[in-house]
């Protein structure tokens, strides 16, 4: 039957492979000259070269492109001599009428090919390499061809004819009448409407346009195995790097059309569930996960290279792998951690290292995100990766043990990504762990129970000198495919269009260097690896209290490889440049990003833009004393923070903190004081020593407000220990800040202690902090002053309304009302000592506003609808 779709897994002679061994043979013309006719130039010569490598390389599509649509490539390509080009397609395939004519020209193509049986050659003969790209897909068309029967050649000749007619069909009336006596010649316009149509896009749409018009009668035939696994490759990372923008049904309506072309293509079922998976359908999923491991064995698509002398068992252990991830996924981790152990024993008893290398590597991750506080009855069965150690340590240390060990193992089967990602891992785990002794007897060796930041900075800087490395495990076929795929598409962009434009007499000699200049062939999941570094980079420097260089590494991850990261890595880095904005320029600038944000990320549940749109508004709720509408929005952080749909630690403990500070500025401080400390029994339990420091400042905050000054003090001497022992600078700063307003309420004889801590904190507060820290530094030095009983206002007035004047103009962008009200009002006592009564009554008056504004809030519109 004339258009039968060949089978993937087989490399089928077809008329668009004549059509491309057609050009192959202008392109290397065994002729006696370097520049063979019809070029002119190299630049033109070695311009259809690079067309042809990307023809047979380019993964944009699963179905070879019809005639129309390569003659409408060859006009963006070919120059001045587009039209002798496609004349010379469109003669040379209405040639070929019989099985003779096929029999010759592929005997015609042998002589293309250079090697020992070409006779002696000319330095400057053109002969292709039958090793090149190029000469191997010669080879494999002379060798398909070669085992057709008769009745395969005749198939051919028909189908052929079929491929050419359709062109005359696509063809405008205008056209028709410029056809010579070939009958089959077509000058077709690229801006006309089947162009418009073409490839441009290598998106679910264009190929899902294409499979929904395909007649099974027709002349429409599969590309390469090679060409189809690489489109799938494709789609498959433009789903993991950004799910929300394939339309659920409608790619999942193309898979199962390419199903039906190519049953036996299971990787099918891979791309389906992956779809299932980023648009949270778990049952859909599930079952195209158990599909294709079912009908595959798991052996199709991974890059996971088989052990030597390792035993088919339908690798059984990839197949968890990838079910604990969904597990992962779902929110699911006692599930995800169950199945992750059970993939480690099925790679020991198949020993499959690589395998274990990367299921060690997920369990870290897991245990790293999800909060644990005990692993018992999951890490402790006979083939755990942790029954060597025992599983009496703490979940930290036996993540560090684990680290340790998928660093150890990544490295002895050079895996250079999984170790590189190893390193960010455990520069993560450096970053907020004291690393202590693993044995509790035996001789003791005196350590310094603090974290290291230049540990942390080694092993950012391995990681990234690593991923440097990738080409050692890169894949071809993600490579040169994306490579070969961009550089079609952009024969379809205008840029290409004016450049080589017919109206320019001089393009042939334009833009010799385009495939130079297409996007770089490093893979995306190794750009994804160094966006990563700089992600870890930029959160240790907001750990250690470096903005300026927290907001650098952001800045350079969101212009070098925001393009190639996932979509929820760029929504952080965003992320942390508003809350930069927020706490440094003010929540007017912030909400301007964040309505830019949002309108290139989903507001979907969770999704870190919403919880910031969140954050601000609950801060600015806070500082402009509306309380209602804080509550509300703790309410709302709560329902994304709940267990029904997984366990988010960071979340959860950030909607109680939030919900802390709601009931402290409500002056419900025994509340407050209760929730605060049972934030504090969470932190302890799953020893999150980071957050701890920062619940007990938080404690030591309230006990101040509530007049319990003595109360507070140890809890801001505890967090202060924490900070020094996670280099927390700016968070030590705050806490010394605390610790100074804590004195100063005992009583004027300790002014003076209170005044050398607000000094001793200054220049990182001034250095580093934010608008509202510097302010309330502001203010509590100012207070110090005025209640020092040896200090005269009238001989050093500006000592007390220089930082008064500063706080004020702080606590304005920020609109701080509570805040804003005691500095104005400090500053009416200055003017009232000093005799200055008008600036007095000013003073006063600002501060009445203040106080009216805290009274009575103007809630207005809603703004958890528009921000």
């Amino acid at each position: 039957m004339a258009g039968v779709l060949k089978a993937p897994g087989a490399f089928a002679i077809t008329p668009h492979k004549v059509s491309v061994c057609v050009l192959v043979q202008i392109y290397a013309s065994p002729s006696q000259i370097s520049i063979p006719f019809p070029f002119s130039s190299v630049s033109q010569h070695n311009r259809l070269g690079l067309y042809l490598l990307a023809l047979t390389k380019s993964c944009d599509d699963i179905l070879e492109p019809k005639l129309e649509q390569l003659i409408s490539q060859l006009r963006e390509i070919g120059g001045l001599l587009d039209h002798w080009l496609t004349d010379h397609l469109t003669s040379r395939l209405s040639s070929l009428s019989s099985p003779d004519d096929l029999f010759n020209f592929f005997n015609d193509m042998r002589g293309v090919l250079g090697g020992p049986d070409s006779g002696v050659m000319e330095d400057d003969q053109v002969i292709l390499d039958p090793n090149s790209n190029l000469g191997m897909f010669l080879r494999r068309c002379i060798l398909a061809f070669n085992l057709l029967t008769f009745e395969g050649i005749c198939h051919l000749l028909t189908n052929i004819g079929i491929y050419c007619k359709e062109a005359i069909s696509s063809c405008s009336s205008y056209e028709l009448r410029r056809l010579d006596d070939s009958d089959i010649e077509v000058f077709a316009d690229p801006k006309s409407e089947h162009n418009d149509k073409g490839r441009e896009s290598s998106s679910y749409s264009s190929s899902g346009d294409l499979l929904r018009d395909v007649d099974l009668n027709g002349g429409v035939f599969l590309r390469t195995n090679w060409q189809i696994q690489g489109y799938l490759m494709e789609q498959a990372d433009a789903i993991e790097k950004d799910g929300s923008s394939f339309t659920l049904n409608a790619f999942e309506l193309t898979l199962r059309q390419l199903q039906k072309l190519a049953p036996e293509l299971h990787r099918v079922h891979f791309l389906r569930y992956l779809n299932s998976l980023y648009h949270d359908d778990y049952f859909s999923a599930l079952e195209n996960l158990h599909r294709y491991f079912d009908y595959s064995a798991g052996t199709e698509g991974f890059d996971f290279v088989p052990p030597a002398g390792c035993n088919s068992f339908g690798r059984y252990e990839i197949a968890l792998l990838c079910l604990g991830m969904m597990h992962f996924h779902f929110g699911h981790p006692k599930q995800a951690l169950e199945v992750l152990t059970e993939a480690v024993r099925v790679s020991q008893q198949h020993s499959n290292d690589t395998c274990l290398a990367y299921t060690l590597a997920a369990i870290c991750n897991l245990l790293s995100e999800i909060g644990f506080s005990t692993t018992s009855g999951i890490l402790g069965s006979p083939f755990s990766p942790m029954t060597s150690v025992g599983t009496s340590l703490s979940v930290q240390q036996q993540l560090f043990v684990l680290l340790k060990g998928s660093l150890k193992r990544a490295e002895s089967l050079k895996l250079k990504q999984l170790v590189a990602a190893n390193h960010l891992a455990m520069a993560k785990f450096n970053l907020t762990h004291v690393q202590r002794p693993l044995l509790s007897f035996g001789p003791k060796t005196s350590m310094k129970l603090r974290t290291c930041p230049v540990t942390v900075c080694k092993e950012l800087r391995l990681g990234y000198h690593l991923i440097s490395e990738f080409c050692c495990e890169g894949s071809t076929m993600t490579t040169d495919g994306a490579f070969s795929t961009a550089w079609l598409k952009n024969l379809q962009k205008p840029v290409g269009s004016l450049v080589l434009s017919q109206d320019n007499s001089s393009r042939d000699n334009s833009n010799p260097f385009l495939f130079c200049t297409q996007p770089s062939s490093i893979p995306g999941s190794v750009l994804q690896l160094v966006g990563s570094s700089y992600l870890h980079r930029a959160t240790a420097w907001e750990i250690y209290g470096s903005a300026p260089l927290a907001r650098v590494n952001a800045l350079v991850y969101a212009t070098c490889v925001a393009d190639a990261s996932s979509s929820s890595d760029a929504a952080l880095v965003h992320v942390k440049l508003i809350q930069h904005l927020a706490v440094f320029k003010g929540y007017e600038e912030a909400f301007s990003a964040l309505k830019i944000a949002e309108e290139k990320f989903l507001s979907v549940s969770k999704s870190r833009i919403l919880i910031l749109k969140l954050q601000l508004l609950h801060e600015r709720a806070l500082h402009r004393g509306h309380l209602k509408l804080a509550q509300q929005v703790c309410d709302e952080l709560g329902v994304l923070a709940s267990s029904v749909t997984a366990v988010d630690m960071e979340l959860k403990i950030e909607a109680s903190l939030r919900h802390a500070r709601t009931l402290l500025a409500a002056k419900q401080f025994s509340q407050a004081a209760a929730v605060a400390h049972s934030l504090f029994c969470m932190c302890y339990k799953f020893n999150l020593q980071v957050e701890s420091a920062t619940v007990l400042l938080l404690l030591a905050e309230i006990h101040l407000k509530s007049g319990n000054a003595v109360v507070g003090l140890p809890h801001a001497l505890a967090s202060l220990s924490y900070c020094q022992s996670f280099n927390l600078d700016l968070l030590r700063a705050s806490a010394t800040l605390t610790l100074a307003e804590l004195w100063l309420s005992l009583g004027s004889n300790h002014t003076k202690t209170a005044l050398t801590l607000i000094h001793g904190a200054f220049p990182m507060i001034l250095g580093h902090g934010g608008l509202e820290l510097c302010a309330r530094a502001y203010i509590a030095e100012a207070k110090c002053y005025l209640s020092d009983p040896s200090f005269s206002v009238s001989d050093n007035p500006e000592v007390v309304l220089d930082p008064l004047r500063q706080a004020s103009d702080e606590l304005h962008v920020l609109e701080y009302h509570e805040l804003a009200a005691e500095g104005f009002y400090l500053m009416a006592i200055v003017f009232d000592k000093l005799g200055q009564l008008e600036k007095r009554e000013e003073a006063a008056a600002s501060f009445k506003n203040h106080i009216m504004a805290l009274e009575n809030p103007q809630d207005g519109e809603d703004p958890l609808s528009n921000a």
